[in-house]
């Protein structure tokens, strides 16, 4: 009750006050001008303003930082996820490089095998061609061995250089037979 009996007398005393006149001519200074009135009415003004505007403006500002915050739980759900592919790359990166050393030492170890087969399929090859050689220059042989015999036979001996009766004839076929 003592706070409404403020109220009541400052409301009524505080205009006759303030818009009472004084009848002489005095200097403007600040307390006889309208300055209260003005930083009264700016008051006003503000006040209303800030009723009228604060809340969009801190709906605004709420609704930006949460886009901000979501924007970046987006972009670290992409960073995680970017980390993962990564880690992932790497992985597949170790396994393609075993991989990889494996397939290098099977085809050196094929290499080897095949090396060796080609090697070994070389040898019999020359050891039949050496046989072949060996056979051929045995077989040329005889037949010059024949041929000399033959042309010495043929051209050397005439059947006059032969005195051949038949008591030899028969003998020299015995032996053949025999």
């Amino acid at each position: 009750m003592r706070i409404k009996n403020i109220a009541l007398i400052a409301t009524v005393l505080v205009p006759s006050l303030v818009l009472a006149g004084h009848g002489e001519h005095h200097d403007i200074s600040m307390f006889n001008s309208d300055f209260f009135y003005r930083v009264l009415n700016f008051s006003i003004f503000a006040a209303l303003i800030y009723y009228l505007v604060a809340n969009p403006i801190k709906a605004f500002f709420v609704g930006r930082s949460q886009g901000i915050a979501n924007r970046l739980e987006e972009i670290e759900a992409k960073l995680q996820a970017s980390k993962n592919e990564r880690l992932l790359a790497e992985e597949n990166l170790v396994k393609a490089e075993e991989r990889a050393k494996e397939i290098l030492l099977d085809a050196g170890n094929e290499a080897k095998i095949l090396s060796a087969n080609i090697s070994e399929k070389n040898d019999a090859t020359l050891l039949q061609l050496e046989k072949q050689a060996r056979e051929k220059q045995e077989l040329e042989a005889k037949k010059a061995t024949r041929a000399t015999i033959n042309s010495l036979l043929n051209d050397g001996f005439g059947n006059d250089d032969i005195a051949v009766d038949e008591s030899k004839v028969v003998s020299l076929i015995s032996n053949k037979v025999a």
